[in-house]
């Protein structure tokens, strides 16, 4: 393969040249770039279409359950018909040097149980790996991830810990938070330190391991069901940080048995009214609600029915159906109203549900623990029933 001379390290008189490698493309700037041109090229000529979403999806659009290939860097994962699976295998080892691993067991620090009709994804492992690393295998564990009073702990009264150490734990449970949403609250609050931990916020990042020494072999499990139907849950806690007053934005997805998309986030401005803060909410629920229709359309190509969006407040519902502008609702920048648009074209549905049954409380703040675990189900988080059977 060729690659471009790098600006500052032209050869002068010999500007239309090229270098030759004679080494690998790790490391260099330009290798992930080539990479990624060299696989999607061939990819689209073995007659896959790339997701206009999600441009490392790729699929093939064909009368049976088309195959679907995931691309990260230079590890794959397809799924679909078998017969398809492997005709995509070889035609892939024709051109590439690769190596087949089988039914996908473990793939970047994800844990897979599979059979039919049911998938189970955890991180175990890298649980175990993480108490070791911090020295916390012997804990004694927590029922939460995260004491209710915590904004209660008076940060400035304690002394600052070493900024290194605790950016490796808070990064470490970041990648967690791929297969157990029931920490990302708790990793979004501990994540706003970084800069100058202190006593406090350390201990408190500690907590959310303590808690996962109690349930190492929890994940999410899913199961095949009738339809698709995609639906949210959505919630706040308004002027929930106390230094800025800003609210936190709590949001999740699912189709069947447990939840697909969450996020867990400070909203960037601050809200006049629980109303308000909800409205701004939903609107980010909207934008996910969007994106991942496309997704399962482009996957599928079948038009999915209403997704419905759950929330507990009242006044939020009727903003996004009245499209009058008041007094209430006049300084709400534009960009919120982008829910009320898309409730008007009948795509998105907002409908009450109460908060003891508002699963995405788990994502905006710190619960007692009846809640929590509650929640934790509703979300599809349980244990992993493949060691069950083992140990039966």
């Amino acid at each position: 393969m060729d690659i471009e001379q790098p600006q500052g390290f032209e050869v002068h008189g010999k500007e239309s040249h090229v270098f030759k490698l004679k080494k690998a493309l790790y490391g260099l700037k330009q290798a992930p770039r080539a990479w990624y041109s060299m696989i999607d090229t061939y990819l689209q000529g073995m007659g896959f279409t790339k997701s206009e979403v999600d441009l490392n999806l790729y699929y093939i659009v064909i009368s049976e359950e088309p195959p679907i290939l995931v691309l990260y860097v230079d590890d794959l994962i397809i799924t679909g018909v078998e017969r398809l699976i492997e005709h995509c295998k070889k035609d892939l080892a024709a051109e590439f040097e690769m190596k087949d691993i089988g039914l996908m067991h473990y793939f970047l620090g994800l844990e897979v149980w599979q059979e039919e009709g049911y998938f189970f994804v955890g991180q175990g492992k890298y649980i175990v790996d993480n108490l070791g690393r911090f020295h916390m295998g012997d804990c004694r564990p927590m029922s939460t991830p995260m004491i209710t009073n915590w904004r209660k702990l008076h940060a400035s009264d304690s002394e600052l810990v070493d900024p290194t150490l605790y950016r490796q734990l808070i990064v470490s449970l970041m990648y967690l938070i791929n297969t157990r949403p029931d920490i990302c609250f708790a990793v979004n609050t501990m994540s706003q330190f970084m800069c100058e931990p202190r006593k406090v916020q350390w201990v408190a990042a500690k907590h959310i391991l303590w808690y996962l020494q109690g349930i190492v072999d929890y994940g999410l499990d899913y199961r095949q069901g009738d339809g698709v139907r995609l639906a949210g849950y959505t919630d706040f806690d308004w002027a929930g940080c106390a230094s800025d007053r800003k609210s936190t934005s709590g949001c999740c997805f699912g189709l069947v048995s447990a939840v697909m998309s969450w996020f867990s986030r400070k909203q960037q401005l601050v809200a006049l009214s629980s109303a308000e803060v909800e409205y701004m909410a939903t609107s980010l629920a909207s934008c996910e609600t969007i994106w991942l229709r496309k997704m399962l359309f482009g996957l599928f190509g079948q038009s999915l029915r209403l997704s419905v969006i759950y929330c507990d407040n009242q006044s939020c519902i009727k903003l996004t159906e009245n499209p009058v502008f008041h007094d209430r609702s006049k300084h709400i920048e534009i960009k919120y109203h982008f829910i009320r648009d898309y409730v008007q074209k009948g795509v998105v549905k907002l409908e009450y549900i109460s908060t003891d049954e508002q699963v995405a409380d788990i994502l905006t703040k710190a619960l007692p623990w009846g809640k929590h675990v509650y929640f934790r189900d509703k979300m599809g988080v349980v244990r992993n029933i493949f060691l069950s059977k083992r140990e039966c």
